[in-house]
């Protein structure tokens, strides 16, 4: 496989490793964004993308997840490419200074420059006390959806009380396939607007609710068949093609930790004036960073993304003089 070429590899896809994009743009360096999770936004996207964020400047209120929309608008001009679903495993120092990162799936990605944004770190799927859930995992059982299109026509089991199992239960039963939506509730945790569609879907016979009950045993030969469903004294056997559980994600540092960088209480140190590390050319910022002083805020994060920008302009082209212009002078279109 050949490597993906970059200037600036950024590791999470979260808001603040989006605004980087835009940030490095404007000092005309290109970036590739990875993240282990499906799509870009990190947990504005993944976990509350309902959820009102009340301290962005000039935004009153925005939903997290239109933020990322907002986000994604914006770095939109200058192109950057991502590979999603996919963890950063390894990165190597290569003679002349740059950086070769390698992918759990074998992506390859030469940098000049790494740029850590993992927020909490790498997220994984918090999965649930089912027996034999381990055999089928990629045979029938799915943590995350990447490519909706593979169920349809299919007789999916979500699991799940919050935005995720809602969302992608609204979507999926679109793709014409079985829905059923179970949860060990009868109230859910999503947004109210997301309930009442799934209702509005129940009543119409594109999904099937199953409430106060939970699955308890999964089953097949090569693939997935079945679930064994509880609820209360009674186990049901229920045939279908994938079982997806959203139960939210949990964080951890991952391979970070294996990297050679400084460290405190699971946060990389870096030096708050360009948030560069103890390694030459990798650069943290976001909640996973940690100096004297630091908060753990989204406005924050796209603060120390501009002046790491600055920084890393400096070590990618020691020798060119930066000039700093105003986009409300010249546009977006000027620095293209």
């Amino acid at each position: 496989m050949d490597s993906i070429k970059t200037d600036l590899l950024i590791i999470g896809a979260g808001p603040v490793g989006l605004f980087t994009v835009f940030e490095a743009g404007l000092l005309k360096m290109r970036c590739h964004l990875m993240d282990v999770l499906p799509q870009a936004g990190g947990q504005l996207a993944e976990i509350y993308p309902k959820k009102p964020i009340y301290d962005i400047p000039g935004l009153p209120s925005i939903l997290a997840g239109d933020l990322i929309t907002n986000l994604k608008e914006q770095i939109a001009p200058f192109k950057p490419t991502f590979t999603l679903g996919e963890r950063v495993d390894r990165i190597e120092k290569l003679p002349d200074g740059s950086f070769k990162a390698s992918g759990h799936m074998g992506t390859q990605v030469e940098a000049k420059v790494i740029v850590i944004a993992g927020g909490l770190g790498c997220f994984e799927p918090r999965k649930p006390q089912v027996n034999g859930l381990e055999p089928f995992e990629g045979k029938g059982i799915d943590y995350f959806v990447k490519e909706p299109a593979r169920y349809s026509g299919k007789k999916v089991v979500i699991a799940g009380g919050g935005d995720s199992a809602l969302d992608w239960a609204i979507e999926l039963a679109a793709l014409g396939g079985e829905i059923i939506l179970i949860h060990r509730r009868t109230s859910f945790r999503g947004a109210l607007s997301s309930v009442d569609e799934v209702m509005r879907l129940v009543d119409s016979g594109k999904i099937k609710l199953i409430t106060d009950a939970q699955v308890v045993e999964v089953g097949g030969h090569s693939h997935l068949d079945h679930v064994i469903v509880e609820q209360g004294a009674e186990k049901v056997k229920v045939a279908c093609d994938y079982f997806i559980p959203l139960f939210g994600l949990t964080p951890k540092l991952g391979p970070i930790a294996d990297w050679g960088l400084n460290l405190e209480k699971n946060a990389i140190v870096v030096d708050p004036l360009e948030c560069s590390t103890n390694v030459p050319g990798i650069y943290a910022i976001g909640d996973i960073n940690t100096y004297k002083g630091k908060l753990k805020l989204i406005l924050c994060g796209f603060h120390e993304a501009t002046m790491m920008c600055q920084s890393a302009f400096h070590y990618i082209y020691p020798d060119q003089k930066l000039s700093f212009k105003y986009t409300t002078v010249t546009g977006i279109e000027g620095f293209n």
